[in-house]
């Protein structure tokens, strides 16, 4: 029986160093590591008692998605989305960064160029090239006076596509800004992708941490029912409910043709599914909705307070993201050199990332998907450079 718990505790600091975490495994012992997106918290009871009685039984062999998780999922889609899916458009796989790569495989040939907007989350900027394909970048439109958020820049995306183009890797919400893409962005977005004949792979983790919970996700192919032929849609329980280490993703498609091709292309390369992951996923998309609603306004409060800090010092800037729990900070003017995120590392022992490896120096990556104690100890060693 699941818990039916409504108090969740967001507030205990929870000891990873010495856990395995990659997290807290990276920087000496004496940084605050705030960078690669996973949080800090306890996932949801109901998935933590799932798990454990899957590990009482005892045997662990080869497994699969079940009817019951895909529909779950389904409903989960119609809740949360509007969007009616089809359990048979589902194919459950180890991971969202691995297919992204299938994805690239299937739907491109050797030497063609794949496309996708900067500043971005870094395994995007990597996976053509993996792959023996063309890496071809567009930046975003920066935040101006007049508006203060990231936005799709369709012209210079557009003079991105080479007559090689196939692809468009898209991550919507939008990793590392927080950027929701409203329906005016999405449109002239699959005009363009039209117009192109691109096929598209929609990254869409972060599509349940949308800080303003009176504002639903609405996935690619909802607001674009278009390019349903030509998209795969990409989600999973990671992000959301902190889950990432257990390696369960889906892919989304919607296309009979497309999805054979992609299913062929998986074969002996992706193993078998991962069997804690989707015992994970189920309890998660099920069971996990009240801790879910918590969560958010945990979030909602640390970008609070990381805006009132970001107030406070020179020559730093950001757009305080509309989703996710990850900001991302502009430092170019802060003074700090070249690399701020070694500045701040040695200065103030606290770890972010690199915008350089997202394609933009001179800014940083900060994840708050932590208690709100370790973040505050981290704004306040970070002012003591900044302010």
């Amino acid at each position: 029986m699941a818990s039916e718990r409504t108090d969740f505790d967001f507030t205990t600091v929870t000891t990873r160093r010495h856990m395995g975490s990659t997290k807290w495994s990276r920087f000496d012992e004496d940084v605050l590591p705030l960078w690669v997106a996973d949080m800090d918290f306890r996932s949801p009871e109901p998935v933590i008692e799932a798990l454990e009685a899957r590990v009482k039984h005892g045997v662990f062999g080869y497994t699969f998605a079940s009817d019951a998780l895909k529909r779950t999922l389904c409903d989960w889609s119609a809740r949360h989305y509007g969007l009616t899916l089809e359990p048979a458009w589902q194919h459950w796989l180890p991971g969202v960064v691995p297919a992204l790569h299938i994805a690239a495989q299937a739907l491109t040939e050797l030497g063609d160029d794949i496309l996708t907007l900067t500043p971005i989350y870094p395994p995007f900027l990597h996976i053509a090239e993996n792959v023996g394909r063309h890496t071809q970048t567009a930046a975003l439109r920066a935040p101006t006076a007049e508006d203060p958020q990231w936005r799709l820049d369709i012209t210079a995306l557009e003079r991105a596509i080479t007559p090689r183009t196939r692809m468009l890797l898209l991550c919507h919400p939008h990793n590392p800004t927080g950027h929701v893409f409203d329906s005016q962005e999405l449109a002239e977005l699959a005009a363009l992708v039209e117009r192109y004949d691109l096929w598209v792979c929609s990254d869409e983790l972060h599509c349940d941490l949308i800080h303003d919970t009176g504002r639903a996700h609405v996935p690619l192919i909802k607001a674009e029912p278009r390019l349903a032929e030509r998209t795969i849609t990409l989600w999973a329980p990671s992000k959301t409910f902190n889950v990432a280490g257990l390696t369960s993703a889906c892919a989304v498609i919607a296309d009979d043709g497309l999805r054979k091709r992609f299913k062929r292309a998986c074969l002996g390369l992706m193993p078998s599914d991962n069997v804690m992951g989707l015992v994970a996923a189920q309890a998660a998309f099920e069971h996990g909705e009240p801790w879910r609603q918590a969560l958010l306004d945990v979030l909602a409060g640390n970008a609070e307070l990381i805006d009132r800090y970001v107030a406070a010092w020179p020559g730093v800037s950001w757009a305080k993201p509309e989703s996710t729990y990850l900001g991302w900070l502009d430092l170019r003017e802060a003074g700090l050199g070249d690399v701020p995120q070694k500045a701040l590392l040695d200065k103030a022992r606290v770890g972010l990332s690199d915008g350089a490896d997202f394609g933009w120096p001179g800014f940083v990556r900060i994840n708050f998907g932590t208690s709100l104690e370790t973040l505050q100890a981290a704004l306040e060693r970070m002012d003591t450079v900044l302010r």
